[in-house]
């Protein structure tokens, strides 16, 4: 009998380090120095910058202040324009959550702590770059100056959703933003991206493509696809991975957070990888500036992971407290983006704290204002608001022959109901 003597096989399962109940302590946590690390030349081979994916790009040090090669130099108007991006996404959050919690929608989703994860990358991307966002990244739409008031008529699926109550609420699609419907399957809009990416080459546009997912999504068969084409093809496309350590109750060690980076995904593709601080906004924005040139330069697609937390639930129908223990939001060591944003532009001299009030104060009445207009046009106590003809609309051109007959069935058995 071979092997005998051998200890018998055993199995890791990963574990996080803090559960329900928990001190947390982050001591073990190697705080990287801001502006340590090397910004390659966006021509760079994707082997020469292997080591990025192991390193996180910081520019925003402990102090506010802005430190070395990585630092986007952005004018004083830019810098106030993100950090409202922001804080106008944090305060439409806070009031479409307690929306679906008076049960004017069903369902949200917040993005608290993760707000400079899609806004740094908006302002660094051209308006007509197309972007395939996962459903956390509303602060894209907000980035990009889209009316609040059509996004809160999709949550509510009023008479007035662009999308007829046909998406889950948060599940937005403008194509006038460059903004890909959001899908709940998990994923999808990865190949999307490239796919739309290669077409875009192909045709001899100027064009890039950008989407973005969570770190439990690249066990997805399609992340893989996705990369594999987008490093076979060279395609100019930026693949973020917003890894907020969470994915719903699982923590990211069952997506390989224990191993290895998720930048280094990019390695075994022979994609240039990058890993980012999802909570520095200037480092995001630097990085998608980066990658965005790259893409443009036909240089290659670029995965960014930008190590963030998820300072809240995942959704409306979540509880992190069964899972997690309720001390870790407030001692992430990386901060809250608003708030070292903030410090910054306070250290320049553009800011105080005065403005600060004003402008949370000003955007909390902007998004009341909004809710209240989109009201007018229906909740979801109010009942269905869009006609079932609807429901066999917008798939084809010309209806054809089986959805007429579908359609006829529906409305005989609807006036047999007596509805």
């Amino acid at each position: 009998m071979t092997g005998r003597n051998l200890p018998p096989l055993s199995l890791h399962v990963p574990e996080p380090a803090f559960r329900p109940g928990d001190t947390v302590d982050f001591a073990d946590f190697e705080m990287p120095v801001a502006g340590a690390v090397r910004r390659p030349p966006i021509d760079a081979s994707p082997r020469d910058v292997r080591d990025m994916a192991y390193a996180m790009v910081r520019v925003l040090d402990d102090e506010g202040r802005a430190q070395g090669p990585w630092d986007p130099r952005l004018a004083p108007e830019t810098l106030l324009k993100i950090l409202r991006s922001m804080a106008l996404t944090r305060a439409f959050d806070e009031r479409l959550y307690r929306a679906q919690r008076q049960g004017k929608t069903s369902f949200y989703m917040k993005c608290t702590g993760e707000e400079a994860t899609s806004v740094g990358a908006a302002h660094a991307l051209d308006y007509d770059d197309m972007c395939f966002p996962s459903y956390r990244q509303q602060g894209l739409l907000i980035a990009r100056d889209w009316p609040i008031v059509d996004m809160i008529n999709q949550i509510y699926s009023n008479r007035a959703d662009r999308l007829k109550g046909r998406q889950m609420p948060i599940m937005y699609s403008v194509r006038q933003a460059n903004f890909f419907s959001i899908s709940g399957n998990l994923t999808t809009q990865y190949p999307q991206a490239v796919g739309w990416a290669m077409a875009s080459a192909a045709r001899g546009d100027t064009r890039i493509a950008a989407a973005w997912c969570g770190e439990g999504s690249t066990a997805e068969g399609d992340f893989h696809s996705a990369l594999t084409f987008a490093a076979v093809y060279r395609a100019p496309v930026i693949l973020n991975v917003i890894n907020n350590q969470w994915a719903i109750s699982s923590f990211s060690g069952f997506a390989g957070a224990e191993a290895t980076t998720f930048a280094a995904r990019a390695i075994g593709y022979g994609i240039a990888g990058l890993r980012v601080d999802g909570n520095d906004a200037l480092a995001v924005y630097a990085a998608t500036q980066w990658a965005a040139d790259r893409a443009r330069n036909n240089h290659g697609p670029t995965l960014i992971e930008h190590f963030t937390y998820r300072a809240e639930g995942h959704s409306t129908s979540d509880d992190p407290s069964k899972y997690r223990s309720a001390e870790e939001g407030g001692k992430w060591p990386l901060g809250d983006p608003i708030a070292r944003l903030k410090k910054h532009v306070i250290g320049l001299g553009i800011w105080d704290e005065e403005r600060h009030a004003a402008m949370d104060l000003e955007v909390a009445e902007l998004v009341k204002a909004a809710q209240k207009e989109a009201e007018k046009n229906g909740i979801l106590q109010d009942g269905l608001k869009q006609s079932f003809d609807s429901m066999f609309e917008d798939v084809f051109e010309e209806m054809p022959w089986h959805l007429k007959e579908q359609s006829a069935q529906m409305h005989d058995e609807r006036k047999a109901a007596g509805i």
